[in-house]
């Protein structure tokens, strides 16, 4: 199996094409890896393919902050400068600096 180069990276703030909700990734996978449940639950007519990296977002709209797992055809960059709310923010990135939050280190043993 072939895998296709990220377009978008941790940190970076993107919107969806469809929905109207913004996000910071904070994961990539190189392919769809969630449930085939959550899979067959999208309307065939807007399912996105399989074969192409899918973000894990902590997302928000302007009622609420959620986290999002989004196909790659589904995002666009985001120009909005407006910071974002999303409480968990802080668990995951340390400052945003140049349009991107930069992740926090990491210490493992």
């Amino acid at each position: 199996m072939s895998f296709k180069l990220a377009k978008f990276q941790i940190g970076q703030v993107v919107k969806h094409r469809i929905f109207p909700f913004r996000g910071v990734i904070f994961d990539v996978d190189p392919v769809f890896a969630n449930s085939e449940e959550w899979w067959n639950a999208i309307p065939e007519n807007v399912r996105p393919r399989k074969d192409q990296p899918f973000y894990h977002l902590l997302a928000e709209n302007e009622d609420t902050e959620y986290v999002a797992y989004v196909s790659e055809q589904n995002l666009l960059d985001d120009d909005n400068t407006k910071p974002l709310r999303h409480p968990h923010l802080a668990d995951f990135f340390d400052a945003q600096v140049d349009g991107l939050y930069r992740p926090k280190e990491r210490i493992s043993h």
